[in-house]
């Protein structure tokens, strides 16, 4: 797939906040299944009521199928959801292997792999809640996938048909840790996710996002699963908090520091995305976004850095 098309196609995963048009008349709205919207003040929804948000989706959109990837540390089920036209649904084995066959090149000809990539979808992986206190981005996973599937506008339906978007909340037991000590609290504005009795990850705490080189967790093994042994996406969106002091996001481009083992595509191509990302920001006149803060693409043991190894997007953004 053409990057830029790829680029273009993929803002509405860093706009999945805007207002909806009018929605599918079938579609459960946040505001209608947890009593108000998807980040108002004072409340944080765990892991047990997003999926069953999610599953309800799932019953009631064509757009979204939900699927079990793994267990977790405390022996949850993390699920992921799997969002595309109704036609595209049809055919994910398909679409699924065509991305697995080019992305792994074995026995395919130039000519072939034109023909795959212009049959196939572009796929994206977006995920959430890795640092489960940085809450901003697990409950952000809840407004995308309502989003995606309730949407009716020309760009929205014209995603949908182009690409294949896999989104997961990736430590499941730290949002459910998490968001319950936060509202144990029934005074809102008492509220807060200082304290926190345990880490929220079981064994590794922070530190899950430093175990994408080595692969020990079972919430990492999920991931990788998909990332490089079944669905292999051409994106890889790995979203944190909080951005630096005084800005609303960070986003790619980084810092000009790039580990030149890797191929030099790799490095232009997220450039590419970064760039076309802000400028999507300014010409919606919606300023605090940031680039080149902080963060470089060196270090390359994290969710957002090892995809380069395997020739994909790997995105990192920071919303305050």
């Amino acid at each position: 797939m053409n990057p830029n098309k790829m680029v273009l196609i993929f803002f509405i995963l860093l706009l999945a906040a805007a207002p909806p048009l009018p929605a599918q008349q079938k579609i459960t709205a946040p505001r209608e299944q947890f009593g108000h919207d998807v980040g108002a003040d004072y409340v944080l929804v765990n892991h047990t009521r997003l999926v069953e948000y999610w599953k309800k989706l799932d019953q009631e959109s064509d757009r979204i199928k939900l699927v079990e990837i793994g267990k977790t540390a405390e022996g949850r089920a993390m699920y992921m959801a799997i969002l595309t036209s109704p036609e595209s649904h049809k055919r994910l084995n398909r679409y699924r292997e065509i991305s697995r066959r080019l992305a792994l090149a074995e026995g395919l000809t130039d000519d072939e792999a034109r023909k795959l990539a212009a049959e196939g979808r572009g796929v994206i992986w977006t995920d959430g809640g890795l640092h489960a206190t940085e809450v901003v981005n697990a409950q952000q996973e809840l407004e995308l996938v309502y989003q995606l599937v309730s949407r009716n506008d020309p760009e929205t339906l014209r995603f949908l048909d182009d690409l294949i978007i896999l989104t997961s909340v990736s430590n499941p037991d730290g949002l459910e840790l998490v968001a319950d000590w936060y509202m144990r609290n029934p005074d809102p504005k008492k509220r807060s996710s200082g304290d926190i009795p345990k880490v929220y990850h079981k064994y590794v705490g922070h530190d899950n996002n430093r175990d994408f080189y080595m692969v020990n967790m079972p919430e990492t093994a999920a991931v990788c699963r998909v990332l490089y042994g079944e669905w292999f996406p051409q994106i890889m969106y790995n979203k944190h908090q909080t951005g630096p002091v005084g800005t609303v996001l960070f986003a790619p481009p980084f810092l000009p520091l790039f580990n030149y083992y890797l191929d030099p595509m790799i490095s232009v191509e997220l450039d590419l995305v970064g760039a076309a990302i802000h400028t999507r920001f300014v010409a919606e006149n919606k300023p605090g976004a940031v680039t080149r803060e902080m963060f470089s693409a060196w270090w390359n043991g994290g969710g957002r850095t090892t995809p380069y190894f395997h020739n994909q997007i790997g995105l990192l953004s920071r919303t305050s």
